[in-house]
């Protein structure tokens, strides 16, 4: 463990942390989709309007990159910033470029599968650290960030 790492926050002892993370993540990404959409929208123009005929493949595709450049960014997307969460790793870290890439992946793997997007939200509702079927596989977890270590 380097000098930068940390220790991820214990559900039991600091429980500030995880308070309300379920539905601070179900707001953000209500306001990541709709950022998404209007992204979309200003990319339209630039496909000659084709855009509109594959739309659910460019919102796939504009999402993708903006929760991969966000997560990369900050640790977070712009809804979950808004919201005051941010991604941790396992180590306890922000995530860099491939924790951000792979986080995504499985987020975009849940929602092609709808049973494990289901399984996700339960894990979500029902962990003690409020993770998602990723952030479990990832041992990642969001947090709230106005609670900092």
């Amino acid at each position: 463990m380097t000098a930068r790492s940390f220790i991820l926050p214990d559900p039991e002892t600091q429980p500030a942390f995880y308070a309300d993370v379920p539905p601070k993540r179900f707001l953000a990404w209500i306001i990541d989709t709709v950022l998404i959409a209007i992204l979309c929208a200003l990319v339209l123009p630039f496909t000659a309007f084709t855009g509109i005929f594959f739309f659910p493949f460019l919102m796939l595709v504009v999402g993708f990159i903006y929760r991969v450049l966000t997560l990369a960014g900050g640790s977070a997307t712009w809804g979950m910033r808004l919201v005051g969460l941010e991604f941790r790793a396992q180590t306890g870290e922000r995530f860099d470029l491939g924790a951000a890439i792979l986080h995504t992946l499985g987020y975009s793997i849940s929602w092609a599968v709808p049973l494990l997007q289901f399984v996700s939200i339960i894990l979500m509702l029902v962990s003690r650290r409020k993770q998602g079927l990723t952030d479990h596989f990832m041992g990642s977890v969001a947090i709230n960030r106005s609670a900092r270590f």
